[in-house]
């Protein structure tokens, strides 16, 4: 569904954000370290797209927010990411009176002319859909503290030629550390991802079963099937089986172009074109890549 800009309110900038929820004036024009503690203040209602970073440790806030197309739930206590450009609702049944945690908001401006401005994308969290997010252990929380509390330390004081490298680097261990709590739960939650396993393989041969022509399928189309997003599922699968989505897509498709080669007349063309694929010439350099033999070398050696 689109949305115009009257639908919305826009906040694209730290002040505007701060301001927006009633929090303290930032110190610092690009990033703001807020202090979630409990009140009676709830957070404006209505849909917001907010062109910033945020990470957010929030506690036992009563009643679910929405993020994208999902209802986050806070009472457990959870850390999440979230990019700029993402619709975000607040509704008016939000409790925070007994709400704790932090908050870290920064614009993307902060990271310009520093290297992490380049290295933020590969950070798959901040894609991840928001009922994946990252449960912390008492010891993983009491290390993101510490570096908060060095990030509030020195956007709290004047800023000088130092301020902006400093400030990312230290931005860049927290998140650093959140990639690894992010991997080291998908060690300890494996029975659930194992299942999450199970259930793309089994969605993979059941598509590839169906016979006759059909797409290619894509990362997007299992991942929604999953409801998960492309990059949680991609590090799921990375982190059990050593692949990529788009390796296990990729080995399947071969493993079923064995199989009509080996088990009807269909020419390479024709089998290109049943798997899916638009352009043939793209079928059999993928075959060559996988197997050291083209579709047609292929077929000629099992006989």
């Amino acid at each position: 569904m689109k949305h115009s800009a009257k639908d919305f309110l826009l906040l694209d900038s730290v002040s505007a954000f701060t301001e927006h929820f009633g929090f303290p004036k930032p110190t610092h024009p690009l990033l703001a370290v807020i202090d979630l503690k409990p009140t009676t203040h709830r957070p404006p209602p209505g849909l917001m797209l907010r062109q910033l970073y945020i990470i957010s440790l929030k506690k036992n806030l009563k009643g679910k927010l929405r993020y994208g197309q999902q209802a986050y739930d806070y009472r457990e206590g959870v850390l999440a990411f979230y990019a700029p450009g993402q619709l975000c609702t607040a509704p008016a049944d939000v409790d925070t009176s007994e709400l704790e945690g932090w908050m870290l908001v920064f614009h993307p401006d902060l990271l310009h002319r520093h290297p992490l401005g380049k290295k933020i994308g590969s950070y798959n969290f901040f894609s991840y859909q928001v009922h994946e997010a990252l449960h912390l252990s008492a010891r993983e929380e009491a290390v993101l503290d510490g570096l908060l509390h060095g990030l509030r330390a020195e956007v709290a004081q004047p800023i000088d030629g130092f301020s902006h490298e400093v400030i990312c680097s230290q931005l860049e261990v927290l998140l650093n550390y959140s990639n690894r709590f992010y991997h080291r739960q998908f060690l300890t939650r494996r029975p659930a991802a194992h299942d999450l396993l199970s259930r793309f393989e089994e969605l993979l041969a059941a598509y590839f079963a169906q016979g006759g022509e059909q797409p290619l399928p894509t990362v997007q189309y299992f991942a929604d099937a999953l409801h998960v997003s492309p990059a949680y599922l991609g590090d799921m699968l990375r982190s059990l089986t050593g692949q990529t989505t788009q390796q296990h897509i990729h080995n399947q498709l071969i493993e079923r172009a064995k199989q009509l080669l080996l088990s009807t007349s269909l020419s390479v063309s024709e089998t290109a074109f049943r798997l899916g694929f638009e352009y043939p010439p793209y079928f059999s350099r993928l075959f060559k890549s996988k197997t050291g033999l083209t579709p047609a070398a292929f077929r000629f050696s099992a006989q």
